[in-house]
């Protein structure tokens, strides 16, 4: 993790693995503080914290979750007093997508010799992806703690007279997505509306949502993006990122009218020039997305994780690289 300064008052703490769970954060420090999206486990949430301390010396008064996925909600809890802020849809989802028993259980499972053993043989994908989490992270202790203060599509705050809007863009990449502009900074942070130098992963919504969300980013023309997931970029990183869910969906479609399934497709379609971002073979996302979409199924059908990450270390094997989630 390393700590950037990306305007006078901005600040991001960016995960440099760019994986899965290693999501950014950042930090407004005036106006109280404010604090977006708080990581995947406490032990980088405490870290996070240790980091903005360095330019904001009190706890911040406020956090905001950009989304209800576990790696942007796991450190709430060391934020005790502070008013939480997100979409109205995120307490309920977080309910449903964050419960942290089913990671804690697949983290002690790799954790094991015999479980591993056995979550190997029916699920190596499942198997592969908890034992690369195990790396860094560990989901003991982890309590969910739900946002306090709910707003529908738009929440302004004063911060010393700075302006900050928060925009609700979901559902697409998860139903509570929420971008954080600062006009006057010319700053956004995205969430996981944009990944950056690594392949999207959509659980929720469309492509056109998705192009919707980018071509906004794109419309704000801030200096500064912060993505959920990857490098500080400008508004380059969602034109890089458009254009390769146009890629995906153009090449999907063609395998879809030719009759393949979308896990061969997946082993198909060429990584192109995004085979050197990480976790690549996580296109079998967006091409199963795709495919629904052309199934005419509903943007919220629900997924199979263990069947999702198989898929995708399937999918890394038949193009012979090394499985990466």
């Amino acid at each position: 993790m390393k700590m950037h300064q990306v305007s006078d008052h901005c600040f991001a703490v960016i995960n440099e693995k760019n994986r899965v769970c290693d999501a950014n954060s950042g930090l407004i420090n005036c106006g109280g503080g404010v604090v977006i999206d708080t990581q995947s486990d406490l032990a980088h949430a405490r870290q996070m914290i240790e980091m903005f301390g360095k330019v904001w010396p009190a706890m911040p008064q406020r956090v905001i979750n950009t989304h209800e996925d576990a790696d942007h909600v796991w450190g709430n809890q060391l934020f005790k007093g502070a008013e939480i802020i997100a979409h109205r849809s995120v307490p309920e989802r977080m309910k449903q997508v964050a419960e942290p028993k089913e990671s804690q259980k697949l983290l002690h499972g790799v954790g094991r010799f015999l479980t591993r053993l056995v979550l190997k043989t029916l699920h190596p994908g499942l198997e592969a992806a908890g034992e690369q989490l195990l790396e860094d992270y560990n989901f003991d202790g982890i309590e969910l703690v739900l946002p306090t203060t709910l707003f529908d599509t738009r929440y302004e705050l004063n911060l010393e007279g700075k302006e900050v809007h928060l925009i609700y863009v979901g559902p697409c990449h998860q139903v509570g997505d929420t971008i954080i502009h600062l006009l006057e900074e010319r700053v956004v942070f995205a969430g996981d509306v944009l990944f950056r130098q690594c392949t999207p992963m959509g659980w929720t919504g469309s492509y056109e949502k998705w192009f919707q969300c980018l071509d906004l980013l794109i419309e704000l023309d801030p200096e500064v993006i912060v993505p959920g997931h990857g490098p500080l970029c400008g508004i380059e990183g969602a034109m890089e990122m458009k254009a390769y869910l146009q890629y995906v969906r153009d090449e999907s479609r063609k395998c879809f009218d030719a009759g393949i399934t979308s896990l061969e497709a997946a082993k198909k379609i060429e990584f192109g020039p995004y085979g050197e971002w990480r976790a690549p073979a996580r296109l079998y996302m967006n091409v199963e997305r795709a495919y629904r979409e052309f199934r005419n199924e509903p943007p919220d059908a629900p997924w199979d994780s263990a069947a999702t990450f198989d898929a995708i270390y399937q999918v890394a094997k038949a193009k012979g690289i090394e499985a990466e989630f």
